[in-house]
């Protein structure tokens, strides 16, 4: 006598017949799963281009509306500090209410906002837009890898993060590019407009590819007092960082007033956010050794990124002299290197499963490319610049979208849009505040330098009109000695720069060996709420209910699939061999090698079948006809949250359809 027993695996209502890729949702195959991320995409190349593109054609902007310097520092500034205080409070709603309709909200507050800054016709209307536009790309930059984590399994997010990475290298060094081209050829208005179409299309790819399971309703509490002090801190120190040395000098009542102030809301941020239920910024996360380590290694990331695709774009404009679409075109090296090492990393993290080893090469390469972009001078081979860009580029794709993916592989399910987030928003302030720093160090050295170089050329400085100023000259109107002497200025200020910018990176270096080499998991974020118990994962993510659906009827289409397998009877061929029925999906979309106690609990109940001397039998009607009362209630219950009452049973046409294909069975 041979016996099988048939074995219920966990998930959440896979389709049986369905195979998907390692980590990726139930019910979402690869393509699927690209479909979906091109909208994300999408989302994030306009977000990145919001604050890049404008770069190249400020002056002429600015000049156009009659703005001052102010202004014109003010619609960078204005962007950026919006961008960063939102990305937090952004990534903890996401914690906590729909993330596919927060993620729509600013994609349209994004294209509204660009729409009205296109048209404004003053500097002060500009920077009001230049403010909404800020708002929604801090939204897109904390929601894109939040809702990447649901879909996608960390095993299988390295290559999509590899995508990630090479949208946001493209978009934060090739926006300046664009910005020029368009600048000079159809009007700076369209460096507004250009998104646009771009947010559209994204806003409906995303309404109809991306299908996230409804959040459990609960009652939603906001940090109001945290998110205002973080806001107002944050705000007060980039204003302060930014402003300093240029509209105020930095030993200065403003100064010391700016800096205190922040200093004590930053603290009073920090208290608050201890005793709050629904902290922006859960402090707690500091506890995780891997979230800490991230967000150290962020900031100096964050330096490198943002501060090279500024200070690049002087180094080809001010030392060799370049037109601004060409200092755009002269830095393709570095978007080269960074957009090949980030999908090609990616794409080695998904197949091996090994993170540490690509990142900590990616640092040392970042390091060692900073610190020979700090040997340029103004007329170094551009061969030579060209390498050291690529080298930087490399280092930065394969360590900046991999920080975040790490983190949300350490942290809990239920806090990983504030994770995510937070690491962005630690990247976003270094980054700025790194530039501002290095921006009035560029400018005190390129004085110097200048004045040094007249002075020894016996020419008297105040030929320049103001010997020690920072104003940027026009080399076009300058004579070709003393323009020389300025572009030698610039391009040693910007190596000076550079050498800064470059043992930050060997703080990188140090926080990434740190990191714990965990190994990436392989469920999607949605099955690891289900398998939490957070009512979320139980839909899937490839066909999600509408939220006014009942119970049952938000079960039907991830159990569509349900009906054939648990109606098949354990087959035996003429030979008398037995084969096992096959396995319910009930609960398949879990990982394989962790099932779940129900799927234990129905493994046990399932009916067994004998065989004897070439014949079948039928095991008794009461156990057959009960496995599959088991797997029925099983599934329903998983689907809905809650125990499903015979009622219930029978509105649902799915549940409905096997309580008679369990009939038939019995019949059998």
């Amino acid at each position: 006598m041979s016996q099988t027993t048939t074995t219920a695996s966990a998930g959440a209502g896979t389709k049986p017949a369905a195979p998907h890729e390692p980590g990726e949702a139930p019910g979402m195959s690869h393509r699927e799963v690209l479909t979906a991320l091109s909208g994300l995409l999408m989302g994030m190349l306009v977000a990145i281009l919001s604050s890049t593109v404008v770069s190249t054609s400020l002056p002429r902007i600015v000049s156009d509306l009659n703005g001052s310097q102010t202004s014109y520092t003010w619609v960078i500034t204005a962007t950026l500090l919006a961008t960063t205080v939102s990305t937090p409070l952004w990534g903890k709603f996401s914690d906590l209410t729909n993330r596919k309709v927060l993620l729509q909200v600013a994609l349209v507050l994004f294209v509204l906002a660009s729409v009205a800054a296109g048209f404004s016709q003053n500097t002060a209307t500009l920077i009001t837009f230049r403010v909404f536009q800020g708002l929604g790309a801090g939204g897109l930059t904390a929601l894109v890898q939040v809702v990447m984590s649901d879909i996608i399994s960390p095993r299988e997010r390295g290559r999509y993060m590899g995508y990630l990475g090479a949208v946001m290298s493209v978009g934060t060094i090739g926006g300046p590019l664009l910005g020029g081209v368009l600048t000079d050829s159809i009007g700076w208005r369209w460096n507004f407009f250009v998104g646009v179409p771009v947010g559209v299309a994204a806003l409906i790819v995303i309404q109809r590819t991306l299908h996230l399971p409804p959040k459990p309703k609960k009652a939603v509490v906001v940090d109001y007092w945290g998110a205002g002090l973080i806001a107002g801190g944050v705000s007060l120190l980039l204003v302060w960082v930014s402003l300093g040395g240029k509209q105020f000098d930095w030993n200065s009542t403003t100064s010391w007033l700016m800096g205190v102030g922040a200093a004590v809301l930053l603290a009073l941020a920090v208290v608050v956010e201890f005793r709050s239920k629904e902290p922006i910024i859960p402090l707690t996360l500091f506890k995780n050794r891997t979230f800490t380590f991230a967000v150290v290694a962020s900031l100096s990331v964050g330096v490198a990124m943002f501060g090279t695709s500024v200070f690049l774009g002087q180094y080809m404009q001010l030392a060799r002299g370049q037109s601004p679409t060409m200092a755009g075109i002269l830095t393709l090296p570095m978007v080269l290197g960074l957009l090949i090492s980030s999908m090609v990393a990616g794409a080695l993290i998904s197949k091996y499963g090994k993170w540490k080893p690509y990142m900590i090469v990616g640092s040392i390469l970042l390091a060692a490319g900073l610190f020979l972009m700090s040997t340029i001078e103004y007329d170094t081979n551009f061969a030579i610049v060209s390498v050291f860009m690529a080298m930087m580029g490399l280092g930065i794709g394969m360590v900046m979208q991999n920080l975040v993916l790490v983190v949300q592989n350490s942290v809990d399910v239920s806090v990983v849009g504030a994770a995510s987030s937070s690491v962005a928003f630690f990247r976003s302030l270094g980054g700025t505040i790194g530039v501002s720093v290095m921006g009035a160090v560029l400018g005190t050295k390129v004085s110097g330098y200048i004045t040094d170089g007249l002075t020894d050329a016996g020419v008297d400085p105040s030929a320049l009109g103001s010997g020690g100023s920072t104003s940027i000259p026009d080399l076009s109107t300058v004579p070709g000695p003393i323009r020389t002497i300025i572009e030698s200025a610039y391009g040693q200020g910007v190596a000076d720069v550079f050498l800064i910018a470059a043992p930050l990176a060997v703080i990188t270096i140090v926080f990434v060996c740190l990191l714990p080499n965990v190994e990436l998991g392989t469920k999607t974020g949605i099955q690891r709420a289900a398998a939490s118990g957070d009512g979320a994962g139980a839909a899937g993510a490839g066909a999600a209910p509408d939220d006014d659906a009942s119970a049952v009827e938000k079960g039907v289409a991830a159990t569509a699939g349900l009906a054939p397998s648990v109606s098949s009877a354990p087959a035996t061929t003429t030979d008398g061999v037995s084969t096992p029925a096959p396995t319910s999906p009930v609960d398949q979309g879990d990982d394989a090698r962790e099932p779940s106690a129900s799927a234990s609990a129905t493994a046990s109940a399932t009916a067994t079948a004998s065989t004897s001397g070439g014949r079948r039998h039928h095991a008794h009607a009461t156990t057959g006809t009960g496995t599959i009362d088991t797997i029925i209630a099983t599934g329903a219950a998983e689907v809905a949250g809650h125990p499903v009452s015979d009622d219930e049973l029978a509105e649902s046409p799915v549940f409905s359809s096997l309580v008679e294909e369990k009939d038939v069975a019995a019949d059998r």
